[in-house]
């Protein structure tokens, strides 16, 4: 006799709409332009759809120098700084840009608030493809970058009265608002968004978490290590009491030793990760024990994004 397990699968949880466009987009420049099609950088965080894009023809690459002038590329869904665009222009490519609207949004802001004479303040994590492409939408200097509450005290703008924030997309809600509230505290006239800039998929899908936290004894996230919201996933599971909130690529690594005597599980999904692997582990489980799956929807998410017209235009 298999041993009884409850399944509280997250929603929402996967792809979000920035991701379905980004995969769209790479898979209609297949079709349109014929393979191979390059795409600078992962075009989504998660190894699985990057191998199945590179099977169709995609050729995943870091730099646009590692690009010939006559094929397509494709910028990554993280975005990327004004440099790589206006490049790819003078060497006469054919070039798409894949980036998130919710990041084109915040590269928006940016540069409003520049300007507007006012010295940006980035919340974001160090190196992240996102940070880096935003960063890059302004001048050298124009953009200060913060992780933590402890990095604020030692910000030295040039001007602490013409100062604004933003954000990476993809971090934790609670995190963040710890870290704009001693902004606030240090520089009480700086300026934020408008409108929140972590995304609805980010937001929706913590929250989501944190609902299934109480009825749990462990969280499986799956995601990629690089993913930041995935990640991001693993630490709110944390934050909310389960004892493990693990991160695994594929059912193949999940640890059955850390679940212990584990009878309810939590199963979510970063936003770059596809379904089927969310159907892998629960057929993983199936395996092991007597599997009830109940789901545990929090918000309803139908936002579609339009994908660039080069792609819809004839060739």
């Amino acid at each position: 006799m298999k041993p009884a397990l409850t399944l509280y699968l997250a929603a929402p949880r996967g792809f979000c709409a920035g991701v379905d466009r980004a995969i769209k987009i790479v898979e209609m420049a297949l079709s349109k332009w014929g393979a191979p099609v390059y795409v600078r950088h992962e075009i989504v965080h998660n190894k699985f759809v990057v191998d199945s894009l590179r099977a169709k023809g995609a050729v995943f690459v870091e730099e646009l120098s590692d690009c010939p002038d006559d094929r397509p590329v494709i910028f990554s869904a993280h975005g990327v700084p004004k440099s790589v665009p206006a490049e790819a222009s003078r060497r006469n490519m054919i070039w798409v840009d894949a980036t998130c609207p919710l990041v084109s949004k915040v590269h928006i802001e940016a540069e409003r608030h520049f300007e507007d004479g006012l010295q940006m303040v980035m919340i974001g994590h160090a190196g992240h493809p996102e940070v880096l492409g935003t960063m890059g939408q302004l001048p050298a200097g124009e953009v200060l970058l913060v992780e933590t509450v402890a990095d604020v005290a030692h910000l030295s703008p040039r001007d602490p009265e013409r100062l604004a924030f933003i954000t990476q997309t993809t971090l934790s809600v609670d995190d963040t608002a710890g870290v704009v509230a001693a902004l606030k505290a240090r520089f009480p006239a700086i300026t934020g968004p408008a409108k929140e800039d972590i995304c609805y998929a980010t937001t929706n899908r913590q929250a989501a978490v944190k609902a299934i936290a109480p009825k749990i004894d462990a969280l499986l996230v799956i995601g990629a290590p690089n993913s930041s919201n995935s990640r991001r996933l693993v630490e709110v599971g944390s934050a909310a009491g389960c004892a493990v909130s693990h991160l695994v690529g594929r059912a193949s690594e999940i640890d059955w030793a850390a679940l212990g005597e584990a009878r309810a599980v939590g199963v979510t999904a970063g936003a770059s990760a596809p379904e089927v692997l969310v159907d892998e582990v629960i057929a993983a489980f199936r395996d092991r024990y007597e599997v009830t799956v109940e789901l545990v929807e929090t918000a309803r998410e139908d936002i579609e994004f339009k994908v660039p017209r080069i792609l819809r235009e004839p060739v």
